[in-house]
């Protein structure tokens, strides 16, 4: 009789059960080495990105932290792995969230209360992972469907009213001409091409040559591209931008009173010089009456109850367009259920904080706003990390691109992180941006992402000169499709891979 190969089963009922019980157990049971290696490998991988000066670098340790995670044997651990690896990437990413929180809280461990937006994040990649893997077996497959798999979470993470791609890897290239390249397939095309080296990596340590040829000259290819290009010519314009530095606490606690910031914004704008417009940052009027006293032309940032909103003012009248924030910023200015069930306990938080609980309204309109016979793409703050918005702007016709901010929330590193994605918003829609900031960094920067002038520290003016500019990149034609097709083609090669290891040797 043929053997099954099956071992026969021997002993009692119960027996088994107990035998049983004690293997699930150890399937399940925590390698310790692995966890902390994991850990490790997300950490590394967070000290080589935004703003660290060597972030170009990225893809080497993500090819160390793609291998560890497809080494997790059964998908289940696979995403475990997943989740903790990207826990401790967004832990330090993020990490500046700590002493904001501190400093909110009042609480001498306040930072502890973002560690659960940390394991939320981790939650997401673990997901993406799960389901990336769940077809394959060959671990090098498992590679390159995590690396495709990336690019996609990446992109779902910039929709629905809980977005948050910050500290996304596509903004890791931008210390090289590579990110030159993003007016061709966007952030995300970066993205994409820092997981498809790291997957080359991990094919070049295993002597799979194909792809590390491939992705070496997509990189030269990307390198020309951008040494090659050149800024644009346009008619000049000359702006006024600003630098306040309230204390963001004293705003919204209302210890800081309008007149007292009006005044101040006043003072910083004496310098106006004829033919310039002035820029104020997110919020700066708290009374929209306040329009009628501004010091010239400009584009203004104003409280209009609910509404967190950017106008123009010709110097008699208000523009015809109004700019609503897009973006709220989850669990700052967007709550869930924040005016249904959940309003009361959140009503009763924000009490407790010292603060009014007056979450804005979504705006719904991306119109720039026209001045002097120009089109200003304003937006306001977080709307600067998601590329769809300066898009869409621009789309409709925006000439330069103007963002008002209030980084007075933000500390250490989420403040140059902030200034420096912003910087890829002129890249893809090759765009001028004139950036007014409370805190922060003022800036204007050219239509290659190049910082012109900046001021980071005080309170101050900068005159800048700008160019106008017209034309549609590649990127703002298309959007994020090029990359999500790319994307698409390194789960393909994951299949592909799958396919070949499972023949037999022969």
């Amino acid at each position: 009789m043929a053997h099954s190969g099956v071992p026969p089963q021997s002993g009692s009922y119960s027996d088994r059960v107990r035998r049983n019980s004690l293997t699930s157990r150890a399937r399940v049971r925590v390698s310790w080495p692995h966890l902390l290696a994991v850990i490790a490998a997300g950490v590394l991988l967070a000290l080589c990105g935004l703003p660290l000066a060597w972030s170009a670098v990225t893809p080497v340790p993500l090819a160390l932290a793609l291998w560890l995670v497809a080494s997790g044997g059964s998908a289940r651990n696979v995403a475990g792995r997943m989740f903790w690896l990207t826990s401790a990437y967004f832990a330090v990413q993020l990490s500046w969230l700590t002493r904001f929180m501190t400093d909110l809280s009042g609480l001498p461990f306040g930072g502890a209360l973002v560690v659960p937006l940390f394991l939320l994040e981790g939650a997401f990649y673990a997901v993406m992972a799960l389901v990336a893997v769940s077809a394959f077996r060959d671990r090098l497959a498992r590679v390159w469907a995590l690396a495709g798999g990336w690019v996609v979470l990446e992109w779902l993470r910039t929709l629905g009213p809980l977005a948050f791609p910050w500290s996304d890897l596509g903004y890791t290239l931008l210390p090289t001409p590579a990110a030159q390249t993003a007016d061709l397939w966007g952030k995300l095309g970066l993205t994409f091409l820092v997981t498809f080296t790291a997957a080359s990596l991990v094919s070049l340590a295993l002597r799979r040559y194909a792809a590390p040829v491939i992705a070496a000259l997509l990189w030269a290819g990307s390198w020309a591209y951008g040494t090659t290009r050149a800024a644009q010519d346009g008619p000049t314009r000359q702006a006024l931008v600003l630098r306040s530095a309230f204390d963001s606490f004293g705003r919204a606690s209302g210890n800081l009173t309008a007149e007292q910031q009006f005044q101040t914004l006043t003072a910083l704008s004496a310098d106006t010089r004829p033919g310039e417009i002035v820029v104020w940052s997110e919020t700066a009027l708290i009374d929209q009456a306040d329009l009628g006293r501004v010091p010239g032309p400009g584009i203004y940032g104003v409280y209009r109850y609910p509404n967190n909103s950017a106008v123009s003012w010709d110097g008699t009248s208000q523009g015809s367009v109004t700019y609503d924030k897009l973006k709220p910023v989850p669990m700052g200015e967007y709550f869930p259920f924040e005016t249904g069930v959940l309003r009361p306990v959140w009503e009763q938080v924000f009490n407790l904080l010292g603060f009014r609980f007056d979450p804005p309204p979504i705006g719904q309109s991306t119109r720039p706003l026209p001045l002097q016979g120009v089109l200003y793409g304003t937006y306001i703050c977080y709307d600067s990390i998601f590329s769809w918005v300066p898009r869409q702007l621009t789309l409709n016709g925006a000439q330069v691109l103007v963002n008002i901010s209030n980084d007075g929330w933000y500390k250490g590193w989420g403040v140059t992180q902030h200034f420096q994605m912003g910087r890829m918003r002129a890249i893809e829609t090759r765009r001028w941006v004139l950036r007014s900031v409370n805190e922060g960094v003022a800036a204007s920067i050219d239509d290659l992402g190049r910082p012109v002038r900046t001021l980071g520290a005080g309170a101050g003016a900068l005159h800048v000169t700008y160019r106008v500019l017209n034309g549609r990149t590649v990127y703002v034609t298309f959007g994020d499709w090029p990359a999500l097709t790319l994307a698409l083609l390194l789960l393909g090669a994951a299949g592909v891979r799958e396919r070949r290891s499972r023949r037999p040797n022969i």
